[in-house]
């Protein structure tokens, strides 16, 4: 019997993710953050946002690093598709305003399809229970300007106009992170709001 239950808890422990995140069903923290549109600062609200359909927040390590480069060119590229099924998209990062200002309007990157939010302290990532590493010394983004602040892991969640997280999606590589975000939008029937 012992030998039995000991297999079962191995088994549990071994299929739980390796991240920490808020789960599926949650509330989602309420959020206000200085953010960039298309190189431009502005105050971004997740409350506000919400009342449009369903928001994506993605949290990502670092605007010009590796795989945030390639996820936020998905979301680019795919933008259109989030905005057919009613979703509108906010990347969020550590990254000062300055730096998500040209992040956001560089045509390889964000594309100045959607907004990308400083979370300079790591306040917001805290509230979503996601680790928050320090800044490595010296290390430096694809343009080679230092990185100096801290990094969030790479989670994204979908969260529904009332206010709970219908998706939380971690440890996928950043391309999957993006289609796995447009199909469960795309499940949760809404559709684009014609003002």
């Amino acid at each position: 019997m012992k030998t039995t239950l000991l297999k079962i808890l191995t088994l549990s422990i071994m299929t739980l993710p390796g991240w920490a995140a808020l789960p599926e069903g949650h509330p989602a923290p309420s959020f206000k953050a200085q953010a960039s549109l298309a190189g431009k600062a502005f105050n971004y609200s997740l409350q506000d946002a919400l009342k449009k359909g369903p928001v994506v927040v993605y949290f990502y390590p670092s605007a010009y690093t590796g795989g945030c480069n390639i996820q936020a060119h998905s979301f680019a590229v795919n933008h259109e598709k989030f905005a057919s099924a009613g979703a509108s998209i906010v990347g969020v990062s550590l990254d000062s305003i300055e730096r998500l200002n040209d992040f956001s309007a560089d045509p390889n990157y964000c594309a100045s399809k959607f907004p990308v939010a400083s979370d300079a302290d790591g306040a917001i990532a805290k509230s979503y229970d996601l680790s928050i590493r320090d800044a490595a010394p010296g290390k430096t983004d694809s343009r080679g300007v230092e990185i100096t602040h801290g990094f969030a892991e790479r989670t994204t969640f979908v969260i529904t106009p009332d206010g709970k997280i219908t998706a939380t999606l971690g440890g996928l590589k950043p391309e999957e992170n993006v289609a796995k975000a447009l199909e469960t939008v795309q499940k949760l029937g809404f559709t684009a709001q014609t003002n």
